[in-house]
């Protein structure tokens, strides 16, 4: 049991490792915060604040991912090489692609609330 206490502290300090200190993460929490507020004032329904927190947390979990696969390249290897590169190119890739992914479910969930609350005015 108190190994698995230890491993929440390990977990939060993880989190605490990447939240405020890489620059991805900021943009990250910002948009979250930006897509919390635009839920709130279009009232949108539980099955969306369901995609948007599932799309939170894929997106934010991948960056603490390529945070993490930086970090050991860079302990592995300090010096420039190409497959340390490639390994970083690739997990930044993959953040990429849920960031993707994430800004259509954002515009299919918010566009047409959007839409209509432009024609209204």
């Amino acid at each position: 049991m108190r190994n698995r206490i230890k491993s929440f502290g390990y977990a939060i300090r993880g989190i605490k490792a990447v939240f405020g200190r890489e620059p991805n993460m900021n943009i990250h929490l910002i948009a979250a915060f930006l897509v919390l507020c635009f839920g709130v004032f279009l009232q949108i329904s539980a099955i969306e604040w369901m995609a948007c927190l599932l799309c939170f947390g894929l997106v934010i979990g991948m960056e603490m991912m390529n945070s993490a696969i930086e970090t050991v390249v860079d302990l592995v290897s300090p010096e420039t090489h190409p497959l340390a590169g490639k390994a970083k190119d690739v997990a930044a890739g993959a953040v990429l692609v849920c960031a993707v992914i994430t800004a259509i479910v954002g515009t299919m969930i918010f566009g047409p609330k959007l839409w209509t609350l432009f024609l209204k005015i």
